[in-house]
């Protein structure tokens, strides 16, 4: 495997393609916002954000793979953190929320030190029954059934789901000889955002026929088949520059990111539907909140992390 910078030769050159086409966006954008002033500004704001995202996730994973693990560790507090924001919790259970993030940094040292069985039961095994037992300790009864299922879904959405990531940067410098744990985390990554963008604009274009009108009104099946054939299409080209998989098995991990992805994003609408909010967070101008950015990563990470181990692993 030849490096540059650091990096996987492959991940490098993949990297600076993602560069050109955010280079490209921003500059269509800029010319849409001087044709027509102010009928773009969210688009605008939107392709910054893109900027600090990707400049982010490119300079973590080029420092070190400690780095890297520590960022996405990073995500997840921050995705945790918007979520217990939004759920209403008993006044009697907000000292155990420290213990819900510590479990951040010990779910994600699992990780690091490719520990797979501690990491695969340390949060819904042992963490599921430690809290429920603890609230039951404390002896309020009141709303308990409500409190462990809001904690428990929390910790498997933002800690477990999200972390599969760092277990795939972790585990694949073993198991990629083409590219290491970094060109697996950039396929998943990149794919994944990808497959958002994709099914916005196929919507736009095409969409006339909802998928969860009650959910996410703005979903349709155009929007959802169009942008999962491009997924597929783009992972079947980058696959086997990036990963072990050849063309077929690049294409079939990327309609498990396409579909996991939506899932992930229907999921969280569901969740903000019943609290009655448009987006988790303001933390990130054009996009919402952090939750609302990963949110198709919460099943996506988990779904390519195991597809690929069952397929690619001894």
């Amino acid at each position: 495997m030849t490096r540059l910078f650091g990096l996987p030769e492959h991940v490098v050159y993949a990297t600076a393609g993602v560069w050109a086409l955010l280079i490209a966006a921003t500059l269509l954008v800029l010319v849409l916002r001087w044709r027509k002033p102010g009928h773009y500004d969210e688009l605008v704001s939107r392709t910054a954000s893109w900027w600090w995202m990707i400049g982010a996730f490119t300079f973590a994973i080029a420092v070190s793979t400690t780095v890297a693990i520590v960022f996405l560790a990073f995500i997840s507090y921050l995705a945790l953190k918007e979520y217990l924001s939004l759920i209403p919790t008993r006044r009697i259970d907000r000292g155990l929320l420290l213990f819900a993030y510590l479990a951040i940094p010990i779910q994600y040292y699992w990780a690091a030190i490719d520990w797979y069985n501690m990491f695969l039961v340390f949060v819904p095994v042992w963490l599921f029954l430690f809290f429920p037992a603890l609230m039951a300790l404390r002896g309020e009864t009141r709303g308990f059934l409500s409190a462990v299922g809001t904690l428990s879904w929390g910790l498997m959405l933002t800690v477990f789901c999200l972390s599969h990531m760092a277990m795939l940067l972790v585990s694949g410098e073993v198991h990629n000889p083409v590219a290491g744990g970094v060109g697996l985390l950039f396929f998943l990554v990149v794919l994944t955002q990808f497959n958002d963008v994709a099914q916005y604009t196929w919507g736009k274009l095409l969409g006339r026929h909802k998928v969860t009108p009650q959910v996410s009104p703005k979903k349709t099946w155009e929007g959802l088949v169009g942008g999962v054939l491009t997924t597929v299409a783009l992972a079947a080209v980058i696959g086997p520059y990036l990963t072990p998989m050849d063309v077929l098995w690049s294409a079939l991990a990327g309609l498990v990111l396409g579909v996991a992805g939506f899932l992930g994003d229907i999921t969280i609408s569901g969740m903000k539907r019943d609290l009655g909010v448009k987006d988790t967070g303001g933390l990130i101008p054009g996009h919402g909140g952090i939750l609302d950015r990963v949110d198709s990563l919460t099943y996506a990470a988990p779904a390519f992390f195991h597809f690929f181990r069952y397929f690619f692993t001894p």
